[in-house]
């Protein structure tokens, strides 16, 4: 569809140095060939060269952002060199980012200072290994210039992988085009890609809007199971797949507060975590807009019809929702008061501001004897000792022993996450001092995030130290 895309080339980085790459991710997109010479890869992956057969492109899409509407937005800091397949024949976009300007850089230069690009490496690999979602991160380059932001700073580019780059800015980039035939190419090629059983229905279109809907809802569950805030929830950083991207602001809490914002743009909290899943639908609305005559040639007969599915966001993300958090607390089994029992214990942690990874972790701890971790962290609150009870009295129900349920929510609570102090550790590392252990020491553990290792305790806590509430920037 050229009238979703330019075709640019990107801007050649001076002299590049590839400071980690993804072999596992490599080898499952058959670019293990590429690898025997590393020059030549860095060389590819850096803009100075192109793979075989690639014209790049930067993508047209619009946004929402922070509910203002924004019609002309664009790539205007990445470039797609091509498609793929991998070793599944499933087929994945490979991104460069950071790649220079294009013509929806506007007053941007187009490029990315390295740190974003390490702070994308890390988290999103993170999140895969977490079962969460996510686009993924091949390579991570220091390109050798300079990139001006509130200060000169070292210049990166990553490459990223996904499953498409499709937004749902992209609809709303096709619908204010005013060119139906333009809507309707998208979805279709969108469902052909994406959720091809929805071409088998009566009504594709319907049946590919309740999918994407379905999609979202099990993204923003996993994000919200994890205590993980996107930051930026803007239309046009959704995906039509449902895949976490653009890991701009973005950070894990650590202490349970429900209105916790990290970025340091979101003045009034939109993107909060307990905003995230309201921004779910009120982002799944501005999709259905753009789908009406696509669904039924009446407009009122759409519109209900859109409408209904939109109705169904709320359920269908909760059911997503309290099944994570049933298995956080060590449940198999449904029933009807754990949505109760599971709101009391985040309630509890609120008031005693206790960190949300750690909990989970200590509960377990607590059933197989050891409840001093779990009686530290809610300060021996008589409160917590009576939901203690009350969750001993259901786990009874589930007819398993206390050591298999533990075991079962250590295999689900991650004890090791992208701490923010640790991340900022490894990234001043990197960027200032040329120094890429701490980071790949990270990036390690961060591998294994379900295995205790003796000696690793540092990266188990937040920072107890800082008394700054911690702040992310987008990076732009």
């Amino acid at each position: 569809m050229d009238e979703m895309c330019v075709k640019c080339d990107p801007s050649p980085s001076p002299s590049p140095v590839l400071l980690i790459f993804n072999k596992s991710l490599a080898g499952e997109l058959n670019l293990n060939p590429l690898l025997n010479d590393l020059e030549e890869f860095t060389e590819i992956f850096s803009g100075r060269k192109m793979l075989q057969g690639s014209q790049p492109i930067a993508q047209a899409y619009s946004g929402h952002q922070f509910g203002h509407f924004n019609p002309f937005l664009g790539d205007g800091r990445a470039l797609l060199l091509g498609e793929i397949f991998n070793k599944n024949g499933r087929l994945m976009d490979i991104q460069l980012k950071g790649s220079g300007l294009t013509p929806f850089s506007r007053r941007g230069d187009g490029k990315s200072a390295l740190g974003p690009v390490l702070r994308e490496y890390l988290i999103s690999e993170s999140m895969h290994v977490l079962g969460i979602p996510t686009s993924r991160s091949l390579t991570a380059i220091k390109t050798g210039e300079s990139v001006h932001r509130e200060e000169e700073l070292p210049g990166g580019i990553m490459t990223r992988i996904a499953s498409s780059h499709i937004r749902v800015g992209s609809f709303e980039y096709a619908y204010k085009s005013e060119n139906k035939l333009l809507i309707k190419n998208l979805a279709d090629y969108a469902i052909s890609r994406h959720f091809p059983d929805a071409g088998k229905v009566e009504n594709p279109y319907l049946a590919f809007f309740a999918a994407v809907c379905n999609q979202q809802a099990l993204l923003v569950a996993n994000w919200m199971s994890v205590g993980f805030i996107h930051g930026v929830m803007n239309t046009d950083n959704m995906t039509i797949s449902g895949e976490t991207i653009d890991y701009g602001p973005c950070a894990f809490m650590d202490i349970y507060n429900p209105s916790t914002v990290f970025s340091s743009i979101d003045k009034n909290g939109r993107y909060s975590y307990e905003n995230q899943p309201k921004i779910l639908t009120w982002n799944l609305t501005r999709l259905a807009e753009t789908l009406i005559h696509l669904v039924h040639d009446d407009q009122n007969e759409a519109i209900k019809l859109l409408t209904e599915v939109l109705q169904l966001i709320k359920p269908v993300y909760t059911n997503y929702w309290l099944s994570l958090m049933r298995s956080k607390i060590g449940l198999s089994k449904e029933e009807q008061d754990d949505i109760q029992l599971i709101s009391q214990l985040l309630n509890l942690m609120e008031i005693n501001n206790v960190d949300f990874t750690l909990c989970f972790r200590s509960l377990s701890k607590a059933l197989v004897g050891d409840r001093k971790s779990i009686k530290n962290l809610f300060k021996n609150d008589i409160a917590f000792d009576n939901w203690m009870a009350l969750w001993k009295e259901r786990l009874s129900h589930e007819s398993i022993s206390d050591e298999k349920i533990a075991s079962s929510m250590d295999l689900v609570n991650p004890l090791y996450i992208p701490r923010n102090h640790k991340v900022e550790e490894a990234l001043e590392a990197a960027v200032f001092h040329s120094n890429m252990k701490p980071f790949n020491k990270l990036h390690g553990i961060l591998k294994n995030p379900y295995q205790e290792v003796e000696g690793l305790h540092e990266y188990e806590k937040p920072d107890e130290n800082s008394k700054e509430k911690y702040k992310t920037y987008c990076g732009t």
